[in-house]
This record gives structure tokens, sequence and C-alpha cells, in this order.
């Protein structure tokens, strides 16, 4: 038997606020904060519920098992801490320099302000602020000089951006939880110190599957979708030797040698029932 053991103070082992953006389902008597964007059919998270579509999404069979039931993907991942630090040294001379950096790469300040907002210094009122934090769009920053187009927000969430390669960003939306394991390491330690520290994530949808192996071909794992050619998500790809990041601006400015700062270590599909489901279950 194995354990493991979590953090539970909303950030993770980089630093930085998390898991605080999530879709709004519709009939779910949760109402929408500022930059949530409109409710999403429940049939998106829920099967057996009309979807963006407008028609349910199929459901196993009998239909007292699949209804009301969703699809659950696993992921553990290692982070590689240190080397971030460290990359984030070899790249940037000062501590300010270096946190517009890493922010660049994620799209938020460690507080979880956005740089839609607040592009130049980090606010930690607004990471505070759950009426503001997720505030914001991408209409006014077309080229990405406030919110790189290639990084990790904008990639999981284009919001409004114009896609080189079109998809309807509401059919790939999931409903995620994470926790962080291990200690996080300090922005001046730039070696590891040995000690497992990572994420444990999980998605909940009822194109979760689909919607995982999608997020993970098309926008975290190739830059097509805006344009970015082979560029892949800084954050959570596994990088190519050689690999680099765009920080537009005049001119654009090509950070070299970025490296995969999370190695996926396993994972898993589910399917997961109903309480109905289970009951059904529990007595045949």
């Amino acid at each position: 038997m194995s354990h493991q053991d979590f953090a539970a103070d909303g950030f993770n082992v980089f630093g930085y606020r998390d898991g605080f953006s999530q879709p709004v389902v519709e009939g779910s008597g949760a109402e929408p904060l500022p930059g949530d964007g409109r409710p999403i059919k429940a049939g998106e998270f829920v099967l057996g519920y009309p979807s963006e579509t407008g028609v349910p999404l199929p459901v196993p069979a009998p239909d007292v098992l699949g209804r009301n039931g969703t699809y659950v993907v696993f992921r553990k991942y290692h982070s590689h801490v240190a080397a971030f630090n460290k990359w984030l040294h070899d790249n940037a001379s000062t501590e300010a320099e270096r946190e517009l950096l890493a922010a660049k790469l994620v799209g938020r300040w460690r507080s979880g302000a956005p740089l839609a907002l607040t592009p130049e210094r980090d606010t930690p009122a607004i990471g505070e602020d759950a009426n503001r934090i997720n505030d914001f769009d991408y209409s006014a920053d077309p080229r990405g000089l406030r919110t790189p187009l290639g990084s990790h927000i904008r990639r999981m969430n284009p919001r409004d951006t114009k896609l080189t390669v079109l998809s309807d960003v509401n059919i790939r939306r999931i409903i995620r939880r994470g926790t962080s394991y291990g200690t996080p390491l300090p922005p001046d330690r730039l070696k590891d110190d040995g000690t497992p520290r990572g994420l444990d994530f999980i998605a909940l949808g009822a194109r979760a599957i689909d919607n995982v192996e999608f997020l993970q071909s098309e926008w975290v794992g190739s830059g097509n979708f805006m344009g970015l050619g082979k560029e892949k998500d800084p954050m959570i790809s596994l990088q190519d030797k050689g690999a680099y990041f765009t920080v537009p601006g005049t001119p654009p400015r090509r950070v070299q040698n970025i490296q995969s700062f999370n190695t996926l270590l396993g994972g898993e599909y589910f399917f997961m029932p109903s309480l109905s489901a289970i009951r059904w279950l529990g007595s045949n």
C-alpha cells in the first residue's frame, strides 16, 4: 500500500495560485463570475442531457448505468521546479525580469493575477479577488503583447483569441481538479533536492477523454492553432531539443532552450457512474 501527502493551500509547487478557473454548468444554480463566460450546456459534463450541439452525447448502455454519469481522466506529473528556476536565471538578469518572464510563460503572475489586467507587475489584490481574477478577454491583445499567444493559460482557454485552426472553445472545456504533492522550492533554488513534487490532476466531463487527448496533441503539443508552428506549451509539454518560447514585442524575443518543466508519470481513463447507477449495481 502507498500513500501521497498533498498540499492544500491553493498554490502549486512552482508557487502559482491554481485551480480557481472552472466552467459554469448550465442549470447547476451557480452564477458565473466576471470573465467566466456563459454557462456551458450540462450535457458537456453529465451524460444524458443536451450538449453544446443541442443533443445528448452517447450514453453507455444500459441507460440506468450511463445516464447522469461522466468520464474522468487522471494524470500524475512530476514538476522540475529547480530546472524552471535555473532556466529563468539563465534568461533574465534581475528578480523582476525573471518574474515577468515566468508570468509570460504562464499568462499569470504567481498571485494568479492575469497579465491581461496587470501586464507590468504582480498585483496580488487582483489574484485574491474572485470578481477580478478572471475578468478579462484577449480582444485588445490579438498579438499577445500582454499575454503571449503561446502562454499556458491562453492555450488552455483561448477565450476570444482568433484561432488559425478553428475549434469550438466551449466544447473543449473541462471541469478540473488538481492538488500538489511535495514541498515547493523557492525561486532562488537552482538545484534539485531529490524530493518528489508535482501535481495529481483529474478532468471530468462527457467529452473528457477526447478533450484531454485533443488538448494534449493540439493545444499543448503544437502551436499550429495559434500560428506558432512547432512551439509547444511552455509549462506542461514534453519539449524537443532546441525548443523555444516566443515573447511577442517589437522585435519579438525568442527565448531558447526551454525544457520540460513537468513530466507525465502516468494516468488512466475512467467512467464515473451516478449515485443512482451505483445503487442499481448494488441491487443486481
